[in-house]
């Protein structure tokens, strides 16, 4: 397998756990030792829009873009657009206007903070407005945050010129891994990796990162990427399951030990650890076991 350069954050691509916009759902997965994250900004601009929030919530601790920094070594935010047109606020219907309002808001979002060590992904809205404004879009966030690393996204309807296009102006480029496997269900394995080392031939200092990609197969043949994300660690509460098995199958004591073993976590969040908040010990334990599920698959991720 050719050789390619690495990104910035080392020498193996490094797995963010994305939906991380609690606080204390990530001081969990970083007691178990991960180290990378991606949260949405939605919940943080959505009550300028009048957006109905879905499935995010106004707890205390919701302070990513300030708090997840300490806790990281690196930090994804994305721009929530999926979520507005195709997911949780999938009823918004939102025009050229509405768009533009929201990249001003992300932008403002992350100068008020002073947020400039927070990696942002661009307003990605080619599928629902075309190619002309995400350009347009994109130059002004740069623009705009010009000390924060920016993720520009390709997809489809960019084409291949497009793409050439987005090579050259890029630092840092996404693929969309999930509409690949939806546009060419059949190869869009081999089509990630053709597509990621073409990126890279052609500009191999650009950073890589795989979005919405955990998938082994894929990770091994794309070490040379900088960064990937997934929720998979979520599925321990949402679904009962971790690794492919039932939480069922693990030994009552074994979870009581773990259990007790983060409470004091849990109290210095502020969160009284009563037996039905065990649910915290399980993605302390989806966190601690992905990560060295990753680590054997595309290197070390401390």
């Amino acid at each position: 397998m050719k050789q390619y350069q690495h990104g910035f954050l080392g020498n193996n691509v490094k797995v963010h756990f994305a939906g991380s916009e609690n606080y204390e759902f990530a001081s969990v997965l970083h007691d178990a030792g991960v180290n990378y994250f991606l949260f949405t900004v939605l919940p943080f601009i959505a009550d300028q829009f009048g957006v109905v929030r879905g499935g995010f919530t106004n707890a205390k601790h919701m302070v990513a873009i300030n708090e997840l920094p300490k806790i990281s070594k690196h930090v994804i935010m994305d721009s929530g657009l999926f979520s507005l047109m195709f997911g949780a606020c999938k009823d918004v219907k939102p025009d050229e206007k509405f768009i533009r309002r929201w990249k001003d808001a992300i932008v403002e979002y992350v100068n008020q903070n002073r947020a400039w060590n927070v990696t942002c992904v661009e307003c990605d809205c080619q599928k629902l407005l075309g190619t002309d404004l995400a350009w347009e879009l994109r130059k002004q966030m740069r623009k705009q945050l010009p000390h924060n690393k920016i993720i520009n996204v390709f997809h489809f309807e960019d084409g291949k010129k497009g793409l050439e296009s987005l090579i050259d102006f890029s630092d840092y480029i996404a693929i969309s891994v999930p509409e690949l496997r939806i546009v060419k269900p059949k190869t869009y394995q081999e089509d990630v990796y053709a597509l990621a080392s073409h990126i890279k031939e052609r500009k191999p200092g650009i950073d890589i990162h795989l979005l919405g990609c955990t998938q082994e197969s894929i990770l091994r043949k794309c070490t040379f990427a900088t960064s990937a994300d997934s929720t998979s660690w979520q599925q321990v509460n949402r679904y009962g399951r971790i690794l492919g098995h039932s939480v069922r199958e693990i030994k009552e004591e074994k979870v009581r030990e773990g259990w007790e073993n983060i409470k004091h976590l849990l109290v210095d969040l502020g969160i009284e650890p009563t037996d039905k908040r065990i649910y915290y010990y399980y993605y302390w334990m989806a966190g601690h076991l992905l990560k060295k599920q990753y680590a054997s698959w595309c290197g070390n991720q401390d």
